[in-house]
């Protein structure tokens, strides 16, 4: 594909939110929880335009790059011109986080079969993993609407994950709001890894839940600490195990 270079025509800011965004899209698809050119990642854009950045629909995640990705508004409208459609059904549960907490900059969704597998257990997250006792500091969950194209889910969804960053979309998948690329990206990682856990234990013998205490211990933690998960921490890696792979996402 021959894209036009964006990085002349946007600021500094976004080209940076750009590129970030672009190997948040490649790193998801190289740790398999892409779901052929379905699901998006959106990210806010600093202003006061309410802009946003998805993907162009119809690339697969690993040939999304920095220029491709699609600036829209609140609408889905698009803001710069591009070659590329893009999905507003895909937009609304995205639009609606967006919408409803400013302290959100990146909203993640996956339909990983994990995922989609524990979303439909009526016990959802289990406190077996210390993963899971992250999740759970700040789970929500939503009941299954259908596909998610209506405005009118949008307040049942808002009300549904009020300040959490972790919410399950009931026999739909996961979805995760991060204060940024890498926090969200982090928070989907611990997700899925749960996930992933949960199933593995239920398939062998009886279960032994984490104590209640320090389920509780965590969540009060997770609450006072201001660093998340440590995204910061881990993404400086992820990108270079990334461009060690291919760096064309920066494109």
């Amino acid at each position: 594909m021959n894209i036009p270079s964006l990085k002349e025509v946007v600021s500094a800011e976004e080209w940076q939110l750009r590129v970030d965004l672009a190997a948040c899209y490649r790193l998801v698809a190289a740790y398999g929880w892409s779901d052929l050119v379905f699901t998006h990642i959106s990210a806010r854009i600093p202003g006061p335009e309410h802009h946003f950045l998805i993907n162009p629909y119809g690339l697969m995640f690993d040939e999304i790059t920095a220029s491709s990705l699609v600036k829209v508004d609140q609408q889905c409208n698009k803001v710069i011109d591009s070659e590329f459609p893009v999905n507003p059904a895909g937009f609304v549960i995205h639009s609606a986080v967006h919408e409803a907490r400013d302290d959100v900059q990146c909203v993640l969704h996956t339909h990983t079969r994990a995922g989609v597998a524990v979303s439909a257990q009526k016990c959802g997250i289990l406190p077996i993993s210390q993963q899971s006792t992250f999740v759970l500091a700040s789970l929500a969950y939503h009941e299954y609407e259908g596909v998610a194209f209506r405005d009118e889910e949008k307040p049942r969804l808002q009300a549904d994950m009020g300040r959490a960053n972790f919410l399950m979309l009931r026999n739909h998948g996961l979805l995760v709001a991060g204060k940024s690329i890498a926090d969200a990206f982090l928070s989907m990682y611990t997700f899925e890894a749960t996930c992933q856990i949960q199933l593995s234990a239920q398939a062998g013998g009886e279960l032994t839940q984490v104590n209640p205490m320090i389920v509780k211990g965590v969540s009060e933690a997770m609450r006072v600490q201001t660093g998340g998960l440590g995204g910061a921490f881990v993404w400086p890696s992820l990108i270079r195990k990334l461009d060690r792979m291919d760096q064309s996402y920066k494109t």
